[in-house]
């Protein structure tokens, strides 16, 4: 198997047992829950609008001081990704890969395509 699939599944696990390690999947009473997917995906969202925030500002992180703000809410974005998509035991290293490959075959991607009338810009 290709050892950036290996990769970027163990990364999804280690997100999701911090997560839970931390408490994020546990009740008041320290049992462990579900946790709502909508909550999950909008604190995903938060995450790249940080992003945004700091991309449109320039602005360095608060946390870690040596890193842009961007770059640290992006990292925060993929691990709030990573820990949601283990949670429900998606292998993201494999879904990822796949579609990057589907991605080539497709007209939409496509340089040509793209710069002709109607084509995607963004």
């Amino acid at each position: 198997m290709n050892q950036n699939i290996i990769g970027i599944n163990g990364c999804a696990k280690d997100c999701h047992e911090a997560a839970v390690k931390g408490g994020w999947w546990h009740d008041g009473k320290g049992i462990k829950k579900d946790r709502n997917v909508g909550e999950l995906l909008c604190l995903i969202h938060s995450e790249i609008s940080e992003a945004m925030e700091g991309a449109r500002k320039g602005l360095m992180d608060t946390h870690l001081k040596h890193k842009s703000m961007m770059e640290v809410e992006l990292a925060d974005a993929i691990i709030r990704i990573f820990d949601l998509a283990e949670s429900r035991g998606f292998k993201l290293g494999e879904t990822i890969y796949e579609k990057l490959e589907y991605n080539k075959l497709r007209a939409d991607h496509q340089i040509n395509n793209r710069l002709k009338k109607g084509g995607k810009k963004f």
